[in-house]
């Protein structure tokens, strides 16, 4: 099970940016990013090579990276450094979805079953899948815990401004589920599966 928090940015570029940070983890505490640009192309950036042979094996990329990956939290702001990839975000206050996911028990919220039935909501409010397969052999599902709005984002890849905060859209192709349509930070509980050959 991953513990953490997920982060979804677009950019004006049309760069689309997923930050994973996951202080609770089978790999013990780090975090990575996934992007894709508007051509299509997706990169996955990890911290060490057991880390992007796992995330590589359970979603799909063009390329895969590994680079140091940095996250620093305060006051609401969030800097990123992932490789050739700087990032900086600031979240604003929950809203009543927010507040809602929030109020869900956490044994709960880590069951198959409150996926599956929490799946067509999310779909319907969000677009966002909460349960499915990436690959065969493999079965994922999602909870959330918290909702905030990112308000403000800065990001540069390589040096060249990707542009001014916009909409994650289209939707990233990573693997079963996107991330909402408008700029997020998810608290979330990730538990993926995969079959014993």
């Amino acid at each position: 099970m991953f513990d953490g928090w997920i982060a979804a940015v677009g950019t004006g570029s049309g760069t689309r940016v997923i930050v994973g940070h996951w202080p609770r983890s089978p790999f013990g505490p780090f975090s990575d990013v996934m992007l894709e640009r508007a051509d299509g192309w997706r990169t996955l950036v990890a911290p060490t090579t057991r880390t992007a042979e796992y995330i590589a094996g359970t979603y799909h990329f063009d390329e895969v990276r590994t680079d140091p990956v940095t996250v620093r939290t305060g006051d609401g702001a969030w800097d990123v450094a992932a490789g050739p990839l700087d990032l900086r975000f600031r979240v604003g206050r929950q809203g009543a979805l927010g507040l809602v996911l929030r109020a869900v028990p956490r044994p709960l919220a880590r069951r198959p079953l409150w996926a599956a039935v929490t799946d067509v909501p999310a779909r319907l409010m969000t677009g966002v899948r909460t349960r499915g397969s990436s690959r065969p052999g493999c079965r994922q599902w999602y909870a959330a815990g918290g909702l905030w709005p990112i308000v403000t984002a800065r990001a540069s890849f390589g040096g060249t401004d990707l542009g001014a905060l916009a909409p994650v859209v289209p939707p990233v192709r990573f693997g079963f589920a996107s991330a909402p349509a408008s700029p997020a930070l998810v608290r979330v509980l990730s538990t993926v599966e995969h079959a014993v050959a």
